[in-house]
Order: C-alpha cells, then sequence, then structure tokens
C-alpha cells in the first residue's frame, strides 16, 4: 500500500491549491462519508453535488475542490465535494455505492431536485453519470443538470483514442489506466453498465455538458458518451477543446481553462433558472 499512499501524496501535492477569495469551506459528512462543504456570501438554495477524479484510487473532496469552486460562483448556495470510498481497500460499487447515499441525503434533507447539481471530473465524472442512473432507477428525481469533466466511462479501454493519442496525452499512457482500473474493478467486468456508463442505458438522465480535450486517452469516452445520451434522447452538448489534455479546467493560468469553467457554471445556472421557470408556469421545456 505504500505505492497507493506515495500516488495519493503527489496527486494532492499536484492538484490542491487555495480557494478562490470569497469561497468559504468547512467539513461536514455526507452519506455517513467525509465531505468538503463549500458558500459563496450569496445564500441561497442552489446545491451542487461534486465528484472529484483520480482513476478511483487516489483524489478527495479537497484536492480539486477549486473546480467546485469556479462553478458555484454561477449558484445561489453551496457546494458539497464527496470523499467517496477509494479502491484498492474499497473496490466497485463502494464509490457508487457512496455517492447515491449522499444524493439521497441531500433529498432527504429537503433540498429541491429542481435546484440541484451534480458534476465531476474524470472518475468522478463516471460516478455522476452512474449516480443519476441509479437514482432514476431507484424511482428518486433527478438533478435539474449535470457537468462532467473528461469523463472517464469506458473501463474496458475500447475507444479508438487510446490508441490514437498514446503518446500524445501529456498524463497518461493506456497501461497507467489500466492499472487504475484494474485496482477499482478488483476482477470485476469492466464492460458492467454501473462500472462503464458508457454501455448504459441513459433514458430520461437530464441535460449534460460534456467537455473534453482533443489531446487526451479519454476523448473518445466523452464522444461516444455524448453520442449514448443522444441516442437516448438526452439533452447532451459535447466541447471538445483543440490540444487540450485531461481535466484542462485544472489550470488557473489557461484562458481556454477559464473559458470553460465560465460556461460550465452558467450551463448549471440556466437548468436551475429553467427549472424554476417550468415548475412556476406549468410548462416544460424539455
Amino acid at each position: 500500500m505504500s505505492g497507493i499512499t506515495e500516488r495519493r501524496e503527489q496527486f494532492a501535492a499536484i492538484f490542491t491549491r487555495p480557494l478562490p477569495a470569497g469561497i468559504d469551506s468547512s467539513a461536514t459528512t455526507l452519506g455517513e462519508r467525509p465531505a468538503l462543504e463549500l458558500r459563496t456570501a450569496t445564500p441561497g438554495e442552489d446545491v451542487l453535488l461534486y465528484l472529484h477524479g483520480g482513476g478511483f484510487v487516489v483524489g478527495s473532496a479537497r484536492s480539486t475542490a477549486h473546480l467546485p469552486a469556479a462553478l458555484l460562483r454561477h449558484l445561489d448556495g453551496r457546494a458539497v465535494s464527496l470523499d467517496y470510498r477509494l479502491a484498492p481497500e474499497h473496490p466497485f460499487p463502494a464509490a457508487p455505492d457512496d455517492c447515491l447515499a449522499a444524493y439521497r441525503e441531500l433529498l432527504d434533507s429537503g433540498v429541491d431536485p429542481r435546484r440541484l447539481v451534480i458534476a465531476g471530473d474524470s472518475a468522478g465524472a463516471a460516478l455522476a453519470v452512474v449516480t443519476m442512473m441509479r437514482a432514476r432507477d431507484a424511482g428518486l428525481p433527478l438533478p435539474a443538470a449535470a457537468v462532467l469533466f473528461s469523463p472517464a466511462v469506458d473501463l474496458t479501454l475500447s475507444g479508438a483514442s487510446m490508441r490514437s493519442k498514446d503518446g500524445v496525452d501529456p498524463f497518461f499512457a493506456p497501461a497507467d489506466l489500466r492499472w487504475l482500473f484494474d485496482q477499482y474493478l478488483a476482477g470485476g467486468d469492466g464492460a458492467a453498465p454501473e462500472a462503464s456508463p458508457i454501455f448504459a442505458d441513459l433514458t430520461g438522465l437530464p441535460p449534460l455538458l460534456i467537455q473534453v480535450g482533443s489531446s487526451e486517452l479519454l476523448l473518445d469516452d466523452a464522444v461516444r458518451l455524448a453520442g449514448r445520451a443522444a441516442a437516448d434522447e438526452v439533452a447532451v452538448r459535447l466541447e471538445v477543446a483543440p490540444r487540450q489534455p485531461h481535466v484542462f479546467q485544472h489550470d488557473d493560468d489557461s484562458a481556454e481553462s477559464s473559458a470553460a469553467r465560465e460556461r460550465a457554471g452558467r450551463f448549471l445556472a440556466t437548468a436551475i433558472r429553467d427549472g424554476r421557470e417550468e415548475s412556476r408556469t406549468g410548462r416544460s421545456s424539455r
């Protein structure tokens, strides 16, 4: 486990950064898991559930908190970043179980699903999709919308970009992803829909915004997920950023990154506004 510990420490050292001015944070729990709550000075009832990336093995609510903090600037309320259980100590389906439990608790606490949105990066983006699928199948209300940064939704690594972007992706080789996913699956079926939602029925999911870089191995994960969602009559927007790497939204100094975060935040805010307007008028916009 020493290697796992080192990887987690390295990930935290690379990605953790100060939160933007005007964002307050506090430790909390959600679904019986630790979580980080982020708030702005603007009171409100909007809630963003954020699921961090890290290949299901590394990462934490704090290490990528700058991403939900950026999205929160467009909302009137709070964001909660969840510390779901990580592999290999807790393989599939521990993480999706934790995410659904967190989502259930938000609903049970009285959060209006029309003012609830979900987002995630990489593995967390995949968990966001699985959480919505599980909520749908359990008969729970779905969130107003979801934002998915570089979703890792095919744990079989069958996308063509696993080959065409090998050597182009500055962060990963296919073997790196295979190692991470093997820790998570622990011998399970990588093609199972709740492990790889690229193979799932996405019917009924709320509007999705998918952002991906053209230079990453996971490019085809995002492209095929958008196609799968469209085929299942889900409103979906796909944005491919030229020459950008995996979860390029991390880069505070990049104009492309900043613009992508702005579009994502506005997408969530618009979905909440449209849902409230639909409720007020009794008309459906979907």
